[in-house]
Order: structure tokens, then C-alpha cells, then sequence
């Protein structure tokens, strides 16, 4: 009977511990979900992250593009404006040229028609002013 009690108190250890051992089997396993749930998150906020980085490096990549177009067309309309500005200087150089060839034309007409009229139409003649001599001309 003393073995049979031993045998009958064992047989109690044993299933406290079993059922111990139950509850702790059910927490671990609890414990491994949640660990899977937040390694599964973790994952995924990677490969959103990798995903968000991918998409930065191609808008870098374009920006980057696009700043180049941008600075080779500035440096194309810093060409075009200098080039400009080189032919404006120009015509208003030949334009000034042209106006005093122009005002030079137009004395030698109206000193012209001045001579004309002294012949042809005396009356519309208007003698020169006369000029004074200055020293050097006067002695020579």
C-alpha cells in the first residue's frame, strides 16, 4: 500500500507538472506568434522602406537629370544673349555710322542746293556766314 501511495502521489506531481508544463507551452507558443507577427511587421516596414529608398534614388536621379538639362540651357541662353548683344552692338555701331553719313549727306545737299540757288534762284540764296580767320591762316 505505501508503494501504491507513492505510485498514486507521483501520478498527482506528474500531472501538476503536466499541466504546468501545458500552460507554459501555451504561453511560449503565444509568445513565438507575437514574436512572428512583429518579425513579419518588421519585414514588410523593410521592404517598404527599401521600396521608399528605391523611389528616392530615382527621383534623385532624375532631379539630377533635369538640373543638368536646366544648366545647359541656361549656359546655351548665356551663349544666345551674348551673341545678341554682339549683333546689336554691331548695327548700332553701323547705324551711328550711317547716321553720320547720313547728316553729312544731307549738309552736303542743303550746302548743294544753297549753290544751286545762288545761281538758278537767287533769291532763296542765303550767303554763308563769314568766317573769321584765325592767326595762323591770317599770317599765311
Amino acid at each position: 500500500e505505501k508503494v501504491l501511495g507513492m505510485i498514486d502521489e507521483m501520478v498527482e506531481n506528474l500531472k501538476a507538472e503536466q499541466k504546468e508544463d501545458d500552460q507554459k507551452k501555451q504561453y511560449c507558443n503565444t509568445q513565438f506568434d507575437q514574436s512572428d507577427d512583429k518579425r513579419k511587421e518588421l519585414e514588410l516596414s523593410i521592404k517598404d522602406s527599401q521600396t521608399a529608398i528605391d523611389e528616392m534614388q530615382g527621383a534623385i536621379k532624375t532631379f539630377t537629370e533635369e538640373i543638368a538639362a536646366l544648366e545647359a540651357g541656361i549656359k546655351q541662353l548665356d551663349k544666345a544673349v551674348a551673341e545678341a548683344t554682339e549683333q546689336r552692338q554691331k548695327e548700332n555701331a553701323e547705324y551711328k555710322d550711317l547716321m553720320a553719313s547720313d547728316s553729312t549727306a544731307k549738309e552736303v545737299l542743303a550746302w548743294a542746293k544753297n549753290r544751286l540757288n545762288k545761281f538758278y534762284n537767287p533769291k532763296l540764296y542765303k550767303a554763308p556766314p563769314k568766317r573769321e580767320l584765325s592767326e595762323e591762316e591770317r599770317i599765311s
